[in-house]
């Protein structure tokens, strides 16, 4: 798909979520993605990541599907616990940068358990029921059809299968809230700009962030998706929102299967 970035802002990915202009971002920023969302989470993000990890919990045997996950960074820790992991992101530079650090080219041979794949989250290149888990952390936001991204996942993992998706949110604590808006409006446009090699796009990251639904619409939306057995837990006092869910057993409901 060719890119159609605007005169005047060609590093911008607007809220319409443009999916060329989003993947043109996220290839400027690959090679220090990781090092500035560190230093602008403050080190919550190893946290969250540890606690997806976790919600996960990987096993030797089981083949689990981490998409938009950017380097590999959060498929690297499930590959530590033995799974077989696809790291997916619609990103090539994304994808690019994971498998140098990460793939069979990588110094050791890279991590044997863990391939990378270019992929859109809302037409997945895989067959039905091939996943024991799928898991996304803080990419849904940036899929142009979420709703229709909870269905594709959901297409794609086996029967009983689980989800969790790890994603900003919204501090329920009006003045907690309140100092989080102000970090993400005044501060972090700052650092950024020290930071990062694009700073723009973490203005987008901003303003994705203050429009995107709280906890319990995204909960209603992955239950609409199909989904059962649906909950959240709140990571750093709402910032971030961990929600887990499980495909219905076989035989339980009907799941559409996306055209071929």
């Amino acid at each position: 798909m060719a890119a159609h970035p605007s005169d005047h802002e060609p590093n911008r990915a607007d809220l319409h979520k443009d999916p060329s202009r989003v993947s043109g971002m996220f290839d400027q920023v690959a090679a220090g993605y990781d090092r500035t969302n560190t230093v602008l989470s403050m080190g919550n993000d190893r946290f969250w990541r540890a606690a997806t990890t976790r919600a996960v919990d990987p096993r030797p045997g089981q083949r689990i599907l981490d998409l938009a996950a950017g380097t590999g960074a959060s498929s690297v820790a499930l590959a530590g616990r033995g799974a077989d992991v696809v790291a997916a992101d619609f990103s090539p530079g994304m994808i690019a940068e994971g498998e140098r650090r990460h793939g069979a080219g990588a110094p050791g041979g890279g991590i044997r358990n863990l391939s990378f794949v270019q992929a859109d989250a809302t037409a997945l290149p895989f067959g039905d029921d091939e996943f024991d888990t799928v898991t996304m952390s803080f990419g849904l936001r940036n899929v142009n059809e979420p709703k229709k991204a909870l269905r594709e996942l959901l297409r794609v993992t086996k029967p009983a299968g689980r989800l969790v998706i790890c994603e900003f949110s919204h501090p329920p604590s009006k003045a907690f809230n309140g100092l989080y808006r102000f970090y993400n409006d005044r501060v972090l446009p700052v650092v950024a700009k020290t930071v990062s090699s694009n700073a723009e796009a973490y203005d987008y990251l901003n303003e994705s962030i203050r429009d995107w639904p709280d906890q319990h619409t995204l909960a209603a939306w992955i239950r609409e998706a199909g989904w059962t057995d649906v909950a959240h837990r709140n990571l750093s006092m709402g910032i971030v929102a961990l929600h887990r869910a499980t495909k219905p057993a076989a035989g339980v409901g009907r799941v559409q299967t996306r055209p071929r």
